[in-house]
């Protein structure tokens, strides 16, 4: 039985940079992660944190990396998530400033 994938995942400019940016390795994974998740909604890969906000996951030697993203379903047929930036989570709670600045990142989405 083939997998078929729920959404399609677009790297937003900040993410695509982080990814760029961190350990290939890490990159790889994260990618990975992100290609599991769009095959099937399982908390561990993708998990919502706020009414518009979700968290990519990815444990990697010892790291929390995390991408934030946000769905667009304007056109029925194709959904997108976008990946809207990534981190690395030090503290057990995402940080405020990082669902502050998806959100923003959202908002430009939207009204363009």
């Amino acid at each position: 039985m083939e997998l078929k994938q729920r959404f399609k995942v677009v790297l937003y400019r900040e993410a695509d940079a982080f990814l760029r940016r961190i350990d290939p390795k890490a990159s790889l994974k994260i990618k990975d992660n992100i290609y599991k998740a769009s095959l099937c909604l399982d908390p561990v890969l993708l998990k919502k944190l706020t009414g518009d906000i979700w968290e990519f996951r990815t444990l990697y030697s010892g790291k929390q990396y995390r991408m934030l993203a946000f769905w667009d379903k304007r056109d029925g047929g194709n959904t997108l998530v976008i990946a809207t930036h990534g981190f690395i989570k030090k503290v057990s709670k995402v940080p405020q400033r990082e669902i502050n600045k998806a959100n923003e990142i959202m908002k430009m989405y939207f009204n363009r």
